[in-house]
């Protein structure tokens, strides 16, 4: 019969390629329970509020028309779906093809029966099958890996969670149009059980067989493979089902009458001590002989190829005993809240005489022991073939030798000739170069003759009393037994190695041993070493799942692989994570010492003052805490390179992780704790805090500098990185509130699964520190409260006419957070000006242009001032009825200009700052990018005056990337920066002149601060309201620029004409106000003069500078 495995026997290649799938299924299904999207569990009350009407449970299906209508009613839940949809449907699809893989499998396998019955498979039926080991085994592993991916299912996604996902899938996908989708059956599939992973909850009735039972399969196959398993297996009372999912039999078993009756006769009292009492009796006699075992120089070759049953037996029984133990003492296998269970486990923890450090260093000798022989034999089966080859030489030789001798011709001294001794050596020579490596049994057979007849010949030939003689015969010898030792290496051995050594049951319990081994590598960072073992025999289990996928060649392999490999080596990553734990608690102690004990020397000293800079006890803590830094570094080195599944693991890159994991870690902390801010608090502690922070950090610094050349890592190299990607990865969170598709974690390219930025709950309406400090800065610069000198860089308060900050705040921001702090805090003011310009618009469509009132002032005002380069009759009396009927639509208005325009000032500073600081600390680059930049437009300009010149295509990034290096070197102005795209408005022009010579006279023009505000009551700040302006006419057509200013130069020359003519002589101090701002718009715009002359006649400027 052919191999059922065989490549053309399809029968068995079809049921491989099902349980290699099935493995690969319950992979993505672990991988995946890592992503269950927060919201779908609806656990915060602010979720429940915020999405209660668009996620909804299998519930949807009864009442679908009600959901959606309840939808379409309201146009912000639509907007909120929509926007909801935008942000999870990859996920979902995600989990739906997940969802729809195990329906698939369960499909297939049913098929695959039903083919077996009808007899597709030539010579094969269900029964044939069973009859054959790898057949009945496969079938076995069919059935039992899809009830694995159910419980696998409801134990980590929990059924409302996947009721709710399942359902938002539906609504959001194509898959429900189309006609082959299977959307119904994966549904009725994983409906909710009731089941939950919580500990004390209740099991649901008839669990888990009526899930099970949802898609039925044949009674006769689950009835057969049911058979086959009871002639076959034994169990214990806690089993592991799959890489590590325990269950105790105790509580699963409970429903049903016969198994919980056989199960009872195992749970006596009397057997449980049996039991435990005779693995504590095994741990107790086997520790000291696999130290014994493990003493240097005691394994080697000859003593383990003499005893290999008995060092196979030890190490069986270590790690029956382990098993045993592990599974029966885990606190996973027990629900607190059972009573029998409670006493069942204490029993055993008793009678056991459970200690896990004992368990711990059982299974930290046992892996060593393992890995050691596991090598010495890859290493003897490796030269098995060279070593026999060079023992049967020698041996011939020898015996060719001793014929020699005894032919008289070699001068050995008082040999007689004896012609039968050397005939006989010399057939013995031949027949020892005969034997031959490829029939090993023959061979073996014939190896032990040739020793008995060595041996006869010495005695019946009297050769004792030539000690020369015998040597070479027991020299010989030897080679022969060497022959028979080295023909016995078996690769048997190392299979039976790997089952034994199996510590897949212990895939999840190991990490309730982590506390151990990090107080152990505490204790002595060497450890490590001995780890190195125990983590590779827990990348043995990796071969459980995948050796079905590799057998099938599955293009599988590499994910899983990589899945399992990954998972292990961030537990690897968990336990040495101690390491730079310990290093930075000594740091933060040395960094103490320097800073605050250990006095700086100075560069002349008086020699009687030498022993009070000497501090010789704070320098010896420093050295001593420096040395401790050093032995854990040596400590994670000595653990070689090791691959890990499929993932190679440098102790190097290890360390440096690991420092950078911590690193992360308590900046993170540092900054998240170091700026939160009491609104209330009077004077701001904006300041104060950012002093504290940038001397925290500061520390930091310098610790990573002190640290870096005992460690052998680029400090300042890691420092910057780090740091960087801390704030942006903040900054890119903050910003994710003002996005409608949001940058999830897994996402985001500032976060990584080695090294996770800390995500901190948020302590007000900033979701992070970089929110909180950019809210404070725009609270205490608030031009409801404050007036900003731009002549001083400086906002005073309006009431008391106190300094509130200046542009040192920049400078101390750059101490604390750097240019990426800076640059962060600029790119959330942008999507904060964002906003405010779109709330902006929509207040001005909605509100103002659907206002019929405010519309009819804007048309008669039209009207009077047609044509605008002309003068406006009574204009004092056109202008202000038109103010005073529209005095109600513009606080709203003032508002929200103020605001963008006191974010386009912070924008500025922000820019100086980084601009400075660049030609301060890196003038070459602030040198290049200038040039470059100025480069690049003339190029640009010359392209639109000439199209033939060459310009940067679309696909060309150069334009795009080098915005990102200017605006972090400041080499760009905010103001000229295009926020939102616009459509076209009606009456904008005459809107916005309407607007601003409404505030003019709550303005007032001082000689040494500019226009300032004349009553602290109706506060107007005059620098955001221009830049504000300023910034909202950007964003349209310049004609509408155009228009604006036309107006205001009309208005000036309307009043001043009306002056002329009833004599006033003073110029009023609304004329002066709106040529304060146009001349404010020429400077900010960095506009030729003529812009604004073009509107106003050069002699009522030449008297506007008398008045100034």
């Amino acid at each position: 019969m052919v191999d059922f495995l065989a490549e053309n026997n399809l029968c068995g290649q079809a049921i491989l390629r099902i349980v290699s799938r099935g493995n690969a299924n319950i992979a993505e299904l672990l991988r995946l329970s890592e992503f269950i999207p927060a919201v779908f569990r609806l656990k915060d009350k602010s979720d429940q509020q915020k999405y209660g009407d668009i996620i909804c449970d299998f519930s949807y299906f009864k009442g679908l028309e009600y959901y959606e209508g309840k939808l379409e009613a309201k146009p912000e839940l639509q907007d909120l779906d929509e926007e909801f949809r935008e942000n999870n449907i990859e996920i979902l699809t995600r989990f739906y093809l997940a969802f729809e893989s195990v329906h698939k499998y369960v499909v297939d396998l049913i098929r695959y029966l039903d083919d077996l019955n009808e007899g597709v498979y030539i010579q094969q039926t269900l029964e044939t099958v069973l009859l054959n080991e790898d057949g009945k085994q496969l079938l076995c592993e069919a059935l039992y890996l899809y009830g694995v991916m159910l419980l696998v299912i409801d134990q980590k996604m929990e059924g409302e969670v996947r009721e709710r996902m399942l359902v938002s899938y539906y609504r959001y996908s194509a898959a429900r149009s189309s006609v082959d989708s299977n959307l119904d059956d994966i549904c009725k599939l994983l409906r909710s059980t009731g089941y939950t992973s919580h500990p004390g909850a209740k099991r649901p009735p008839n669990y888990p067989e009526s899930y099970f039972q949802r898609v039925p399969i044949s009674p006769t196959f689950i009835s057969m493979v049911i058979g086959r398993l009871r002639s076959d297996d034994i169990y214990n009372q806690v089993i592991s089902i799959y890489m590590g999912i325990t269950v105790n039999l105790v509580e699963a078993w409970e429903p049903y009458k016969a198994a919980k009756t056989a199960l009872n006769y195992t749970l006596e009292t009397a057997n449980i001590r049996e039991q435990a009492s005779r693995y504590a009796a095994s741990v107790e006699s086997l520790r000291p002989q696999v130290q014994q075992l493990l003493k240097e120089g005691f394994l080697r070759e000859e003593i383990v190829l003499d005893n290999i049953p008995k060092l196979l037996n030890c190490l069986r029984d270590c790690n029956v005993a382990i098993r045993w133990l592990m599974l029966h003492t885990a606190e996973s296998a027990y629900d607190p809240n059972n009573k029998r269970l409670r006493q069942i486990k204490d029993q055993v923890i008793n009678d056991s005489k459970y200690n896990p450090k004992v368990l711990f260093q059982l299974l930290l000798d046992t892996a060593q022991f393992e890995f050691i022989l596991k090598e010495m034999f890859k290493q003897m089966l490796a030269e098995k073939q060279l070593k026999w080859e060079s023992y049967k030489k020698e041996g011939s030789e020898r015996m060719m030798e001793l014929a020699e001798v005894f032919s008289g011709v070699k001068p050995l001294t008082r040999v007689e000739k004896n012609e039968n001794l050397q005939a006989w050596f010399r057939e013995i020579s031949k027949q020892i170069e005969s034997l031959n490596y490829e029939d090993s049994t023959a061979a073996g057979r014939k190896t032990v003759q040739l020793i008995q007849a060595l041996v006869e010949v010495q005695e019946f030939h009297q050769l004792e009393s030539n000690l020369q003689v015998c040597q070479f015969l027991a020299d010989t010898r030897k080679f022969l037994h060497q022959m028979i030792r080295t023909i016995n290496i078996k690769e048997e051995v190392l299979i039976t190695m790997q089952i034994v050594g199996d510590l897949s049951y212990a895939w999840q319990i190991i990490d309730s041993f982590t506390s151990i081994m990090q107080e152990s590598i505490r204790a002595n960072p060497t450890m490590v070493t001995k780890l190195r073992a125990t983590f590779l025999k827990l990348a043995s289990a990796l071969d459980l799942p995948l050796l079905r996928i590799n057998q099938v060649n599955s293009p599988d392999l590499l994910s899983v692989s990589q899945f399992y490999s990954g998972e292990l080596v961030a537990y690897v990553r968990k336990v040495l994570q101690i390491i730079p734990e310990s290093m930075f608690t000594s740091l933060a102690k040395i960094i103490k010492l320097q800073i605050h004990d250990i006095m700086e020397v100075p560069t002349r000293l008086d020699k009687d003052k030498l022993k009070d800079y000497a501090q010789l006890s704070a320098r010896y803590e420093v050295a001593k805490l420096t040395h401790a830094i050093s032995v854990f570094t040596e400590g994670i080195l000595m653990m070689k390179t090791t691959l890990v599944g499929i993932i190679k693991v440098d102790p190097k890159q290890l360390l440096e992780d690991g420092i950078r994991k911590e690193l992360v870690k308590r900046v993170a902390y540092a900054l998240h704790k170091g700026l939160i801010f009491n609104p209330k608090a009077k004077p701001s502690e904006l300041m104060p805090k950012l002093k504290e922070m940038a001397a925290t950090m500061d520390g930091f610094y310098r610790s990573f500098e002190y640290i870096q050349d005992y460690v052998s890592i680029y400090g300042l190299k890691i420092w910057q990185e780090e740091v960087s990607r801390i704030i942006n990865y903040n900054v890119e969170q903050e910003c994710n509130s003002f996005l409608r598709t949001k940058i999830q974690d897994w996402q985001s390219v500032y976060q990584s699964t080695h090294i996770p930025i800390p995500k901190y709950p948020s302590v007000d309406e900033s979701a992070t520190f970089i929110g909180r400090l950019c809210r404070e800065i725009l609270r205490i610069t608030d031009p409801k409260t404050t007036c900003y000198i731009d002549q001083l860089n400086t906002w005073y308060d309006m009431r008391t006419h106190q300094e509130v900050t200046n542009s040192r705040l920049f400078s101390e921001i750059q101490d604390t957070l750097g240019t990426f702090g800076l640059n962060g805090l600029d790119r959330l003011l942008c999507f904060m000006i964002v906003k405010e310009l779109q709330n902006f618009l929509t207040v001005l469509q909605k509100n103002i242009l659907k206002d019929k009132a405010a519309v009819d002032v804007f048309k008669a005002l039209l009207s009077a001032v047609n044509p605008v380069k002309g003068i406006v009759a009574n204009a004092s009396k056109v202008y202000t009825n038109a103010v005073a009927k529209t005095q109600k639509i513009w606080p709203a208005y003032l508002e929200a200009i103020m605001k963008v325009g006191q974010m386009q000032i912070l924008r500025q500073q922000i820019a100086n700052e980084l601009n400075y600081s660049c030609k301060f600390d890196s003038k070459h680059l602030a040198a290049a990018l200038d040039n470059l930049n100025k480069s690049l437009l003339s190029d640009i300009e010359a392209h639109y005056q000439d199209p033939s010149l060459p310009y940067p295509k679309e696909d060309n990034t150069l334009l795009y990337e080098i915005t990102a290096y200017l605006e972090a070197a400041g080499i760009h102005n905010p103001l000229n920066k295009i926020y939102i795209t616009t459509k076209r408005l009606p009456y904008f022009p005459i809107v916005n002149f309407l607007f601003l010579i409404a505030q003019l006279p709550k303005l007032q023009y001082n000689k040494s601060q500019g226009m300032t505000c004349r009553k602290a009551a109706d506060p107007v700040d005059w620098a955001p309201l221009v830049l504000g302006l300023l910034t909202l006419l950007k964003q349209f057509h310049s004609r509408y620029t155009e228009h604006f200013l036309a107006l205001i130069g009309q208005f000036i020359r309307s009043i001043m004409e009306q002056c002329t003519s009833q004599k006033i002589p003073d110029m009023p101090s609304d004329v002066v106000g709106a040529l304060m701002f146009l001349e404010d718009y020429v400077r900010y715009t960095k506009l030729p003069r003529k812009v604004a002359e073009a509107h106003v006649p050069s002699f009522i400027f030449d008297e506007f500078r008398t008045v100034l």
